[in-house]
């Protein structure tokens, strides 16, 4: 079904879907107000989808990402002045920046109760904080995932690896002391296309699943995936062309300071 899944990303498994991930993206940023002056970081860039479009704001920009092999993605857009390969739990500027721009990263950072409010506090005077993560885990599509290799593999994968992401109103309730908040959600009925296996377990494998799958060998990894797609069939039925339209929704926050 697959091969053995590796520790690092694969860019190329994660740009199978690459416009619908950048929508989400393209949208936090039209969410984002006037700037003070100083750099634009991406932080948890990946390959750098977003460069071209953070580089439009006219400031220098600055990507932070753990990843090697997604760095080396960012550097072929040339649209970054400086990449930097870091644990975002672990990363500081070296210099007050204006924005701090985060798509779909932070979920897969624990502790964003002391996350948030240090990174709001790197910000220059005036400068945004600007969020979007995938809020899906109790949606068949994630939730599944979990319950299967549970049942196939218990005890083989510990649920706290995976991403996760608190309530609205805990984000509300810990970012509004330190400044305006903007909070919203919204899902994106996204259509995808027919490929090889259900469209669904293409999606979620490259992000969402990689931990659990990264605990299997390959044999484990296909008999987890058979079970999966099996429930994929029932709770994401396809249309008769093999497509999907698919209901993702993403958590949104900006924070002024």
């Amino acid at each position: 079904m697959t091969a053995p899944a590796t520790a690092d990303w694969n860019p190329g498994t994660y740009h199978r879907f690459r416009g619908q991930r950048l929508r989400p993206a393209v949208d936090l940023l039209q969410s984002v107000g006037p700037l003070p002056e100083g750099d634009v970081v991406d932080l948890g860039c990946g390959s750098g989808v977003m460069g071209a479009a953070l580089a439009g704001l006219g400031r220098r920009v600055c990507g932070v990402d753990a990843s090697p092999a997604m760095l080396e993605e960012a550097r072929q857009t040339g649209q970054y002045a400086d990449l930097t390969e870091a644990d975002i739990a672990g990363w500081a500027p070296e210099a007050a920046p204006a924005l701090i721009f985060s798509n779909a990263a932070l979920h897969w950072i624990k502790g964003h109760e002391a996350l948030l409010p240090r990174l709001a506090g790197m910000l220059a005077a005036g400068g945004t904080l600007a969020v979007q993560m995938p809020h899906q885990n109790n949606a068949p599509s994630h939730r599944v995932w979990v319950s299967l290799m549970a049942e196939h593999f218990p005890g083989r994968y510990d649920t706290s690896e995976g991403p996760g992401v608190l309530a609205p109103v805990d984000y509300y309730r810990l970012l509004a002391p330190l400044g305006q908040v903007s909070l919203w959600e919204t899902d994106y009925y996204q259509v995808l296309e027919p490929c090889e296996g259900h469209p669904v377990r293409r999606f979620t494998e490259a992000t969402f699943a990689r931990p659990l799958l990264n605990a299997l060998d390959a044999g484990e990894q296909a008999q987890l995936i058979a079970a999966y797609e099996a429930v994929m069939d029932h709770a994401y039925p396809k249309a008769a062309d093999g497509s999907v339209l698919f209901p993702l929704r993403r958590l949104f926050f900006t924070l002024k300071v």
